[in-house]
């Protein structure tokens, strides 16, 4: 499926305007015990082109902090802006995976992908038709185009739902835990998949997952956050050849340095 992964050293992105930026981002929910801090002063970029996750234990406010990028919800304080234009709800500039598919169960697979395009219209060059096509075959899903979702396999639903996202074209996709449902096989399938699309597209990717191996495999970098109120401890840098060996040094001493922000933090 897809191009394969390029075994080189992602340099490091640059643009003088970030593809995201959380600009000391703050949440508080109100609730019947009184105020609950969520996140507390979040700042990070994500560039253009890169691959970033978001990594802590749970309750840290990953999922928050990615509601607010997608525009889901509204920051407290602080703002975030997505080439330079603050966030005020969602857009086709944002594509969004989520651990649930979430796909229509009366659609086709082609129908779910295509929701998105009678929405919005397709990109310069493609009909509905044959964006769909181009994005069922990204995926490796070109053979289930008049499959219902019941009729897949979780990790088949996820590749839809990854379809799906991209179909508009946006410069950015937004997964959080999209993988956190499957097996571990399953998941490794898709990690490589992921990758290849992210070669193929470019996209700007930002995923949140309270996997840390996932994140070391996956990223360009990895932002660290804190138990709850999540904050950003650190911003490590992953500068590992792709594909990655799981086993070997580099990738398990990157992995010890994440670790050790959680030792002794229930997840």
């Amino acid at each position: 499926m897809g191009t394969e992964p390029i075994e080189t050293t992602d340099d490091t992105h640059s643009t003088d305007t970030p593809e995201i930026a959380v600009d000391h981002v703050s949440k508080t929910y109100q609730s019947e015990r009184g105020a609950v801090r969520a996140l507390d002063d979040v700042d990070f970029d994500v560039q253009a082109g890169e691959f970033v996750s978001i990594v802590g234990p749970s309750g840290c406010g990953k999922s928050t902090a990615f509601r607010i990028i997608a525009g889901l919800e509204s920051p407290t304080e602080g703002d975030v802006r997505v080439g330079g234009t603050p966030v005020t709800g969602p857009g086709p500039d944002r594509g969004m995976v989520f651990q649930d598919d979430a796909l229509f169960p009366w659609r086709t697979v082609a129908k779910n992908v295509a929701y998105g395009l009678e929405e919005v219209g397709p990109p310069d060059g493609f009909t509905i038709d044959e964006r769909v096509d181009y994005c069922l075959d990204l995926v490796g899903l070109s053979e289930k185009a008049d499959a219902f979702p019941k009729e897949l396999s979780g990790g088949q639903r996820q590749r839809v739902g990854i379809a799906r996202a991209l179909a508009v074209d946006p410069p950015i996709l937004l997964m959080d835990e999209p993988f956190g449902s499957v097996d571990a096989r399953t998941k490794t399938t898709l990690h490589r998949e992921l990758l290849d699309i992210w070669t193929e597209t470019q996209k700007t990717i930002c995923f949140v997952t309270h996997d840390i191996e996932e994140a070391v495999y996956l990223s360009d970098r990895i932002v660290v956050f804190s138990g709850g109120p999540g904050t950003v401890l650190d911003e490590i840098a992953v500068p590992l050849d792709r594909p990655r060996d799981r086993t070997g040094d580099g990738f398990t001493d990157i992995k010890a340095d994440v670790l050790a922000y959680f030792e002794g933090e229930e997840d």
